[in-house]
């Protein structure tokens, strides 16, 4: 079994950095992990990733030196399990808007008596026969607040025991508020969460997308933050290098 150490970074209150992945290609996984991040999330919700390559990603991660992570599609008990089954070290779930979805995401994100995951490991048995007995504490679980009512109810749904930190989706949350990314309103809702997280012990994030990002918001206390993904790297780079040629 693996310590955790982008979760262990977050707990010491320094930032862990990580990168999404959602092309369905596990060796851009794997490239992305020898980059250097902190944790790599396989993103389940808005990639293209079937059950098969996203525990081929997981290993992938593992073998590149970083953290496996995955966003599950939804807030479902088997969706959850099956990505833990497979070999995600962390789960992230999308658009938990009340205290009783955080409580799901807990119940299916750890094994009794912390929660209710169904035994039966299948790629995650990597680990080794340690996995069983220390997983719960080396998991790392987030839930993505995203909307005007789940910030509204930000301290309540942080205070859930179970839930290590949040990765705040502020495009989504932009489009609830009726306000863009940077204006006042949209950054008030953010250190709201920022806040609560605190309060509650927990690790607050979001989904930076830049430089400029990642420095604003570890400044205001964020730990758990992303910069890009594999799609938009290549993008820019494709983009700068034929503009350079033009």
């Amino acid at each position: 079994m693996i310590t955790n150490t982008a979760k262990q970074r977050m707990q010491q209150g320094k930032v862990a950095l990580g990168a999404g992945c959602a092309l369905g290609a596990p060796f851009t996984a794997e490239m992305l992990a020898g980059m250097g991040w902190d944790w790599v999330m396989v993103d389940n919700q808005h990639g293209s990733w079937e059950r098969y390559s996203s525990m081929l990603a997981f290993m992938a991660i593992r073998a590149g030196g970083s953290i496996p992570m995955a966003r599950a599609p939804e807030n479902d008990y088997y969706a959850i399990g099956q990505l833990l089954d497979e070999g995600a070290l962390g789960i992230i779930v999308p658009m938990v808007d009340t205290p009783e979805e955080a409580e799901r995401v807990a119940f299916a994100s750890r094994y009794p008596p912390a929660g209710g995951r169904s035994v039966g490991a299948a790629g995650a048995s990597a680990y080794g026969p340690e996995y069983g007995a220390r997983f719960n504490d080396e998991v790392f679980v987030a839930i993505q607040l995203e909307t005007r009512g789940s910030i509204e109810l930000a301290d309540e749904i942080m205070a859930v025991e179970g839930i290590d930190g949040c990765w705040l989706g502020p495009g989504d949350l932009a489009n609830s508020l009726g306000h863009p990314r940077n204006s006042s309103e949209h950054d008030e809702a953010v250190l709201q969460m920022i806040e609560a997280c605190k309060k509650h012990g927990k690790a607050p994030g979001l989904a930076a997308g830049s430089v400029e990002q990642i420095e604003k918001w570890a400044d205001a206390g964020c730990t758990f933050l992303t910069a890009g993904s594999d799609k938009g790297y290549i993008s820019l780079g494709g983009e700068a290098e034929l503009s350079a040629l033009s």
